[in-house]
Parts: C-alpha cells; structure tokens; sequence
C-alpha cells in the first residue's frame, strides 16, 4: 500500500485489511520518498493515497477497496481466487 503518515483514508483502509485477516501490510511511505511517489503515479496513473495492491492487483484507494469489500469481492481476492 502507497501511503503517507497523515492519511486518514490510509488508516482506514488499514482498518478494514486487518480486519478481514491481513496481518502483514507492506507500506510504502511517498511522504519520506519522492521517488516512490513517481513509481506509485506511473503504476496506477493516480496521485493520490492510499493506492492499494493485493498482490499484483491493483485495487485502487480506500473507497475502491471499501466497495470491493461491499461487493464481496475482497475475502475471495484476498484468499488468492480473483473470480
């Protein structure tokens, strides 16, 4: 997950990982390092935080993710089966 240290949506998308099972989230602080932030827009064309990925998929930020739970899309994207 892209982030920065004053995000609230990061934080709650956080939130909402840890709590359906996610025990390790890998936090890449574009805050503390310019060229992270460049790597984040060139991956998902987007500038702002969180960007989040499951793997290789990119999710998007925490209202994507947020619906993608909603939807009950995230446990089985979480659980390795995209379908």
């Amino acid at each position: 997950m892209y982030t920065t240290a004053v995000c609230p949506y990061c934080l709650r998308a956080e939130q909402l990982l840890r709590a359906r099972g996610v025990a390790d989230i890998e936090k890449v602080r574009v805050d503390l390092d310019p060229e992270r932030r460049v790597e984040m827009m060139q991956k998902t064309s987007r500038r702002t935080v969180p960007q989040i990925f499951i793997g290789d998929t990119h999710v998007g930020g925490c209202d994507d993710l947020i619906a993608l739970d909603q939807a009950g899309k995230l446990l089985p994207l979480l659980s390795g089966d995209p379908a």
